[in-house]
């Protein structure tokens, strides 16, 4: 019997021991981010054989990394991610060909995200919006147009962007945002894991970004009436079968730019949550589209000699 007792105890010593380096390797993937190194790494081989480079610069009291990948003299196009995510989530942007002919493209940690104060939430869009606004105002300096892609959680932030420094942004696409306050899907877990020790068990990334999910009603209500302050050009994106940020967000945004010189909804039939994924496509001609916008609007306000 004493062998069963052994053999018994060895199995669950081994079980304890597997369950324990899945949880490693779940955490460690579930960070969802990339170091200098592999983002450098992943970046490299591209059709004009661009060199990737990282930085990070500190405003209120945050340290903010973001990669940068491209030719200067050309207009400015800025990736933010949703949650949970990191700059990482746009590799397949920062080396896209036509994108590269394009734009010169930058992709920032969002706070709390990546490296940029990992696992240190900062709920409130506006100060978010404040933290990248000093990375917008550097820019402005170099680059005569500045554009933003937003996705999801991305896109809220863009769009406060364009609401609090209007004078610093040309143009914007907002993929699958979440914009109109209570219009999401919010889990039943979402309560005890904000509420209860259990937050500290599940990975960062998750806690960051149910953080953020507890506070989005909040943080949408304060820019209701902001949102006439947007007058850039704007191309909204969104799938039919969202069921995380519901197809009503699309709509109530496109209701709300009522001084944006040209607003156009996009809706991809079919597709869920995942544009990024599955319509780049679409998302590349959508950033294509609101570059041209951009330039032929400013053409028309141009007096003519």
């Amino acid at each position: 019997m004493n062998w069963i007792f052994k053999w018994l105890k060895r199995k669950r010593f081994y079980i304890f021991l597997s369950v324990g380096i899945s949880l490693f390797f779940i955490y460690d993937f579930l960070e969802l981010r990339l170091s200098n190194h592999q983002l450098i790494s992943a970046l490299s081989e591209n059709t004009y054989n661009y060199q990737a480079e990282i930085h990070y610069f500190d405003t209120l009291k945050r340290k903010v990394r973001y990669v940068e990948i491209g030719d200067d003299s050309k207009p400015l196009l800025i990736f933010i991610h949703g949650a949970p995510s990191s700059s990482s989530f746009w590799l397949k942007y920062l080396k896209d060909s036509f994108l590269l002919s394009q734009y010169k493209m930058i992709a920032p940690d969002r706070p709390g995200y990546g490296y940029s104060g990992f696992g240190k939430s900062l709920t409130s869009v506006e100060k978010q919006a404040a933290i990248l606004s000093k990375l917008l105002k550097e820019k402005k300096k170099l680059h005569q147009k500045i554009f933003l892609h937003g996705s999801s959680y991305g896109g809220t932030l863009a769009a406060r962007l364009a609401m609090d420094y209007p004078n610093l942004i040309d143009g914007i696409v907002l993929q699958s945002a979440s914009l109109a306050p209570q219009e999401e899907k919010i889990y039943s877990i979402s309560y005890p894991i904000k509420n209860t020790p259990l937050k500290w068990v599940i990975p960062t990334s998750l806690r960051i970004a149910n953080e953020e999910k507890m506070s989005h009603e909040k943080q949408l209500n304060q820019m209701l009436p902001l949102w006439k302050k947007i007058i850039v050009p704007v191309i909204i994106l969104h799938g039919t079968k969202d069921n995380l940020i519901y197809p009503s967000n699309a709509t109530f945004a496109k209701n709300k730019l009522i001084n944006s010189p040209f607003v156009d909804l996009i809706w991809a039939k079919d597709k869920g949550h995942d544009l990024a994924w599955t319509r780049r496509d679409l998302l590349i001609q959508s950033l294509d589209r609101i570059f041209k916008i951009a330039k032929k609007l400013k053409n028309k306000s141009e007096p003519s000699l």
